[in-house]
């Protein structure tokens, strides 16, 4: 019976194709529109690990000057605070990670030197986040305690320097330094990027890892923010180590309530130490943060984009209230024929069912052609924003199709049962008399 309605749909599309392509173009519209929107939210907003994020946690420490009133307590550490915390516990998962930038010269003279974004981090960064690996794997806690020159490599630079081969065991010539290759990353980009949203929540994964206290002891360049609310006493590097300016990100791996509660009361006591010799004088209301509440707090989904989704809920609204006049046109239309069958004893309900079936079969049209729709409309996106941000992530993907056409179904269904409902309450008697 479904078929034979949807054989009776696609008869009423021929007879009426202008009035039918006009309401599959309404939906079409409002849906595409709706769909951008939703795509920007769905990945923008999304849960980038979602299998631990209750178990990762980001920390921020009372940071400010209280002569600031507007001052917000910064979101990364300074290097004082960041080697505190990596010293007061090892039973936990943890690491700091801060952006550097650096020249790489490749062992082919025919391919000239550039510039790469890399990443110091601890060993535990790659099981923390499971970070897939192509070759190789990430280094080991004795690398990081003894300085060790390894680097891990992202796909796309291994490809440039070494064809995109095994090179686990090779050299690589970074600032100046030789780093032997510990490992190559498999294709790994998370949306937002996590783990340091406040250097660029889209902006692409680092091309290089080295252990991070290579940073600070080969002087590597440093990238990303700096946060000081206090000018450096003296000069040099060192100085700027030891001012107040936070510039590192730290995160632990907390697999359990207990854990998060020692954890907690562990940087609770630091926290007050530290006041105690006055340097965090502006409190914070939390000072661990998982995944996802991290994410909010920063503000990564901004809030132009519920604006944005207003507006285009409401243009959805519109073409659905075209589509429910033209289809109370179209099924008034059919008033005649449908008076006929239910002299010959149609019932109906049928007669309910089949135009709901014909709405239906109008919203999955309107569906397909809205998924055009919406791709273009991020084509579009991509263009404005150029090079603002990395958009590698805007396309429609198959929950992004399904939830499309199950939305245009649906809505073109609800906004068809009233001039359904009038369709199937004819008189028949009045149109008998005019047959």
């Amino acid at each position: 019976m479904l078929f034979y309605y949807i054989r009776l749909a696609l008869l009423s599309y021929r007879r009426n194709p202008v009035l039918s392509s006009l309401m599959v173009l309404a939906v079409a519209i409002g849906i595409g529109a709706y769909m951008v929107i939703f795509t920007l939210n769905y990945f923008m907003g999304g849960d980038p690990i979602p299998h631990k994020s209750d178990q990762l946690y980001h920390v921020q420490l009372d940071y400010g000057d209280p002569s600031f009133p507007d001052f917000e307590a910064p979101p990364q550490l300074t290097y004082i605070d960041a080697m505190a915390l990596l010293e007061l516990t090892n039973e936990h998962a943890r690491t700091a990670s801060s952006k550097f930038s650096g020249v790489v010269e490749p062992q082919n003279r025919e391919i000239r030197p550039f510039g790469v974004n890399g990443r110091g981090n601890f060993s535990e960064f790659f099981t923390m986040f499971d970070i897939p690996f192509q070759y190789g794997s990430g280094w080991d806690r004795s690398a990081d305690e003894n300085r060790q020159q390894v680097i891990v490599l992202s796909q796309e630079l291994n490809q440039q320097l070494f064809g995109g081969s095994n090179s686990v065991g090779e050299t690589v010539l970074l600032h100046g330094f030789n780093f032997t290759v510990v490992g190559v990353l498999e294709q790994w980009a998370p949306v937002p990027k996590f783990y340091d949203v406040n250097n660029g929540p889209f902006d692409p994964i680092e091309e290089a890892y080295i252990p991070w206290h290579l940073i600070v002891s080969l002087r590597m360049n440093r990238a990303g923010n700096t946060n000081c609310w206090k000018a450096p006493e003296g000069d040099g590097f060192q100085a700027f180590l030891n001012a107040e300016c936070a510039w590192i990100q730290f995160w632990v791996e907390l697999q359990d309530q207990n854990s998060y509660e020692d954890y907690l009361n562990l940087i609770n006591n630091y926290a007050a130490e530290q006041k105690s010799f006055g340097r965090l004088r502006v409190p914070v209301d939390k000072r661990l943060f998982d995944v996802n509440e991290w994410l909010v707090e920063q503000e990564v989904l901004p809030d132009e984009t519920r604006i944005l989704s207003a507006l285009a809920a409401m243009l959805l609204a519109v073409c659905l209230l075209n589509t429910v006049g033209l289809l109370l046109a179209k099924f008034l239309g059919k008033a005649p024929e449908i008076g006929v069958r239910q002299a010959l004893g149609a019932h109906k309900g049928s007669l309910f069912i089949q135009h709901v079936i014909e709405a239906g079969f109008i919203g999955a049209m309107g569906g397909v052609l809205g998924l055009g729709v919406a791709a273009l409309g991020l084509e579009g996106i991509k263009i404005l924003m150029g090079d603002l941000i990395v958009s590698d992530w805007m396309h429609l993907n198959l929950t992004v199709v399904l939830v499309t056409i199950a939305l245009a179904i649906v809505s073109t269904i609800i906004a068809g049962l009233y001039p359904i409902w009038r369709a199937c309450n004819i008189n028949p008697a009045i149109h008998l008399k005019l047959q």
